[in-house]
């Protein structure tokens, strides 16, 4: 497997965790969009940008490993939320750990997601070995 992370040497590639682009050799896994729901499908953190942020990602991380990767492997992720002030008030803490590296991604705000309590939802694409 084969990652080449592209930048284009913008001074604010430097200051961000967003790349220009990846490429990428092999099989390729996509998520669905993960939400704040917990295993008993229960939402956490009614309310709560940064829970939720966080209990998204930790989904991710389990379908991640079930697939045989990691957040490493992440070439790209697709973010959706229902406030974005509110989302990058809480991204640089609670979704660091996650973002190891400048991956590809997309920030969205949107009227609303598939339950009422959600405030975000995030895919991710990532290349398996």
């Amino acid at each position: 497997m084969g990652l080449r992370r592209i930048e284009t040497g913008r001074g604010y590639e430097r200051k961000v965790r967003h790349g220009a682009g990846t490429v990428a050799e092999g099989r390729i896994f996509y998520t669905s969009g993960m939400t704040s729901r917990d295993p008993e499908g229960n939402v956490v953190g009614k309310g709560d940008m940064a829970a939720q942020v966080a209990q998204a990602y930790a989904n991710i991380r389990n379908a991640l490993r079930a697939a045989g990767t990691d957040f490493e492997h992440v070439v790209k992720y697709t973010i959706y939320v229902t406030d974005i002030d509110a989302y990058r008030a809480v991204v640089g803490t609670v979704a660091a750990p996650y973002h190891s590296h400048r991956q590809s991604s997309t920030l969205v705000q949107v009227v609303r997601l598939a339950h009422p309590d959600f405030l975000v939802e995030v895919e991710a694409i990532a290349v398996l070995d």
